[in-house]
């Protein structure tokens, strides 16, 4: 692999480098020459070799994909292009992503030929709407439709959310789908869900009620309705498909009870409860489709790296997605992370604020990025398992520094706002590095039906 080297220490303004700073760069080019020569350069994002480099990843049943922050456009291409082809080459049926259920059950009809549901809403329509609204997942899910074509319903590729946060889109679910196939128990669960219900569109009043009154009011009442839901047979009234949608918001409701109720007593209890809801629904779909299923997950980075690698889970006491997926499947789950030095970003300066794109600030000398950028090259994966690369992945032992920008990117506090204290070879199993990386395209229309190609549908975006 082709590499470039700076060549000078750095100096500080006005004077020579400290002892620290001279020791921090000749490591880094010590351990970045190692890189360059274990890193396997990766071909054009279009190119249809991009995914075969992937393939040593592939024989596990949950492969992970991570993302260094959720508006970088070169993550979004790259995760669809080893996606498609573990779908195509390797028989992978699920795209499992961060994103709330109900909301992802939109486009899962779209490219599954199912047909829109009853009293369907627009997918993807709360802030931050660019991060799946955006024209990288429009191409990906255009393409899952069109694979899907001509395959039989049990062979098609479906598109899932693991996240817990629509609570009003899976509430109407539930009940709509009771409405169809036991009416009485929609009147149950009416009455049931009728507790959380005034909260629905504002579930974080929920969590201060419950705190101020000192219990969870309605705990019991949606513990019991996904009771009912997994008990009873509804399957044969109107098809497994709906039945699985129905409990997975059954199931969606009960844990988001959970999680707006005790986000006041503390961030990790909080953390861990959405982790463990995303897992569960993950493991919950495996079962559905089937012993032969294989599952692709999209989620950003500190999900999907082994939190016990990392400050969120030696100091924190936070647990992750990736984390309880290796601890359920060994190594029949491969977590791959994602990184950049700099670039472009769509994000916002704060939550529920306008998308604004920000320059990424050069990474810190003291990262694993600052490594990966003296390392040279645009774009390379690097096998982190145990046995490749043997003496490069002891030296990428001690602790460093990696980035983390989730929707929300704050260049000027960046240190403590988005650096993690991280043990990479013990995080991933393998490590994508872009160079230099650019802004998600995000849907400001709204879609028309394309009468010239003859589709049935239009984009589900466009409901």
């Amino acid at each position: 692999m082709a590499s470039e080297w700076l060549g000078e220490t750095p100096r500080r303004k006005g004077g020579t480098p400290t002892a620290r700073e001279a020791r921090t760069f000749d490591e880094t080019r010590e351990i970045a020459r190692l890189v360059a020569e274990a890193a396997t350069p990766l071909p054009e994002l279009d190119d249809p070799a991009f995914g075969r480099c992937f393939d040593g990843f592939a024989d596990a049943r949950v492969v992970l994909l991570g993302e260094a922050s959720h508006g970088t456009s070169e993550f979004y291409r790259a995760r669809a292009a080893v996606t498609r082809h573990l779908i195509e080459h390797h028989g992978f049926n699920i795209v499992a992503v961060e994103a709330d259920w109900p909301d992802a059950a939109v486009i899962d009809r779209h490219v599954r030929y199912r047909g829109k549901a009853k009293n369907a809403r627009e997918a993807f329509n709360r802030f931050p709407t660019w991060m799946w609204k955006n024209r990288e997942v429009e191409q990906f899910t255009d393409w899952l439709r069109d694979h899907n074509r001509f395959r039989a319903d049990g062979e098609r590729a479906g598109f899932y959310g693991l996240d817990l946060y629509n609570l009003q889109g899976s509430i109407r679910a539930v009940i709509d789908y009771l409405d169809r196939v036991d009416p009485e128990a929609a009147k149950v669960a009416r009455a049931r869900y009728g507790c959380i219900l005034p909260w629905s569109e504002e579930p974080a009043v929920y969590g201060r009620v419950a705190l101020t009154r000192g219990y969870a009011p309605c705990e019991d009442e949606v513990a019991a309705m996904l009771k009912e839901m997994l008990e009873r047979d509804f399957v044969g009234r109107d098809g497994e498909d709906d039945f699985v949608d129905a409990a997975m918001n059954a199931r969606l409701v009960q844990d988001a009870e959970a999680y707006y109720r005790v986000m006041y007593y503390g961030s990790e209890e909080s953390w861990n409860l959405r982790d463990t809801h995303m897992f569960d629904t993950l493991e919950a779909l495996l079962e559905a489709r089937g012993p032969g299923s294989k599952a692709v997950v999209w989620a950003h980075n500190s999900h999907i790296g082994d939190a016990r690698a990392t400050d969120m889970g030696k100091a924190r006491g936070e647990l992750n997605l990736g984390q309880l997926c290796r601890q359920r499947w060994g190594a029949d789950a491969r977590l791959i992370g994602f990184g950049t030095h700099t670039g472009e970003v769509a994000c916002a300066s704060d939550w529920d604020e306008p998308m604004e794109i920000k320059r990424v600030r050069p990474s810190r000398p003291d990262s694993y990025e600052a490594i990966a950028h003296e390392a040279g090259g645009a774009r390379w994966l690097l096998d982190l398992r145990e046995g490749a690369h043997t003496e490069l992945r002891e030296r990428l032992m001690a602790p460093r520094l990696e980035r983390f920008i989730g929707v929300i990117y704050r260049p000027e506090t960046e240190r403590w706002s988005h650096y993690v204290e991280c043990v990479l070879p013990e995080q991933f199993d393998g490590f994508v590095w872009f160079d230099e990386t650019s802004a998600v395209t995000p849907l400001d229309v709204r879609q028309t039906g394309d009468h010239e190609s003859g589709r049935e549908e239009t984009w589900p975006f466009g409901l």
